[in-house]
């Protein structure tokens, strides 16, 4: 009789690289801490640009909250690019007849390719 020889394929962990010798066929981690180390690095990933996303957001914010307090309701884009104004990042943006508003909380604004105008805060939230 012949039989045929089983060859396990053994697979390695994705954290350490270790070969893993037991278990079930399909398994990704060596151990439980391998497992965690892995899964918290990816959530880390997330976390940082989270993070980053949020910074610039809370800049524009400080901005855009300066021209409010300063009663200027439009500004030149090269200016604030200098301040550190970011005009790709916002919280909302919508279309309101023929123009985009954008909004960064509770203050909306419009901008073209060189100024930024109608600068508010809104009220009653």
């Amino acid at each position: 009789m012949d039989y045929k020889k089983f060859e396990r394929h053994m697979p390695y962990c994705l954290e350490c690289g270790d070969l893993i010798r037991y278990g079930r066929t399909d398994k990704r981690f060596c151990c439980d801490d391998c497992k965690s180390k892995y899964h918290n690095e990816q959530a880390k990933k997330g976390r940082l640009y989270r993070n980053k996303v949020n910074a610039l957001i809370r800049k524009n914010y400080e901005i855009l909250d300066l021209l409010v307090h300063e009663g200027i309701d439009s500004a030149d884009l090269g200016e604030m690019l200098l301040r550190g104004f970011t005009p790709t990042v916002m919280t909302s943006c919508h279309r309101s007849g023929r123009h985009h508003v954008y909004g960064c909380y509770d203050i909306k604004y419009r901008m073209t390719e060189a100024k930024v105008y109608s600068v508010m805060k809104l009220k009653n939230l």
